[in-house]
């Protein structure tokens, strides 16, 4: 079999079904041999899929979205769900657990810039109640400069993927106050895109077997021995924070056995993106999605 290239847009622990494809086995037991790789910042590894280095990568339906958007049919589709709802958590520099999110108003926040994660943060900001134009909002930049920007005593509380909040809480420069998940609720938030043809492939099905695999281990499996094998990929991040960070997503509900995107979730993007006034109609499953047997 060819040797398979997984791209992830972004690398975090939320994205713990990709991941444990590789580090559960799974990959290997369909007989891949197989290697992956992080974007550059600011770029969608869908990219990676036009230009052929990437067999399968981490991306969102949101990106269909946007080429639509400038009239461009997207020539990949999104043919599984990594997770159906948003990952991001909010951190303080005091714990608080009373937290509440009109806190937020007056404050100094790092937020992530990146399209999608602005678009649900001011979903979320909605949802919970809360005027943004009265949070002084922080680029910091990429994920990396945005964490190191806290560490250094930038801003009242910082917007991030896991393990990165629950690192900070272990290394004692902020606390876990609140997911956004569940204030936005369900949604189709990322998935796996691939090009049709290599899906209906040989090589295709024997990753779909291999992912629905890692899907019913997340779903089962203790996050600590989760965390035990994917922790080599994580080497600043410590075991127990690992483990502490997957299990508040599978507590969460981030990860359903089923690997399929639902037409449910598709909607709940849509109704998110249209509130940012990102789309100008409603885009159709089919034009971004494909089910896979």
């Amino acid at each position: 079999m060819p040797k398979l290239h997984i791209q992830f847009t972004l690398f975090s622990a939320f994205y713990s079904p990709l991941i444990s494809s590789m580090t559960g086995n799974f990959l290997t037991e369909e007989g891949f041999d197989y290697e992956w790789s992080i974007a550059k910042p600011g770029t969608s590894a869908l990219n990676a899929l036009r230009e052929g280095t990437a067999h399968v990568v981490q991306s969102t339906i949101s990106q269909g979205f946007t080429s639509l958007e400038t009239g461009e049919q997207p020539t990949s589709r999104h043919f599984a769900l990594i997770n159906n709802m948003d990952g991001f958590f909010l951190s303080g520099r005091q714990a608080d657990d009373n937290f509440s999110w009109s806190s937020l108003e007056g404050a100094d926040v790092i937020v992530h810039h990146g399209g999608q994660p602005m678009t649900m943060f001011k979903y979320a900001c909605y949802r919970a109640g809360i005027d943004i134009t009265k949070i002084n909002v922080i680029d910091a930049g990429n994920a990396q400069e945005m964490d190191l920007a806290f560490r250094s005593g930038q801003a009242d509380y910082i917007h991030q993927q896991g393990p990165g909040p629950q690192q900070l809480e272990a290394d004692g420069l902020g606390h876990v106050l609140t997911a956004l998940g569940p204030m936005v609720g369900a949604c189709a938030f990322s998935s796996l895109a691939a090009m049709p043809a290599w899906i209906e492939s040989d090589e295709g099905r024997a990753f779909c077997r291999a992912y629905a695999k890692s899907r019913k281990y997340i779903s089962s499996t203790p996050a600590a021995e989760i965390a035990k094998a994917q922790n080599p990929l994580f080497p600043k991040i410590e075991e127990n924070v690992l483990k502490q960070c997957i299990q508040s997503y599978q507590e969460m509900g981030c990860w359903p056995e089923n690997m399929q995107i639902s037409e449910e979730g598709f909607e709940a993007m849509l109704d998110i993106f249209d509130f940012d006034g990102k789309i100008s109609r409603r885009h159709s499953y089919d034009e971004i999605c494909m089910e896979v047997n």
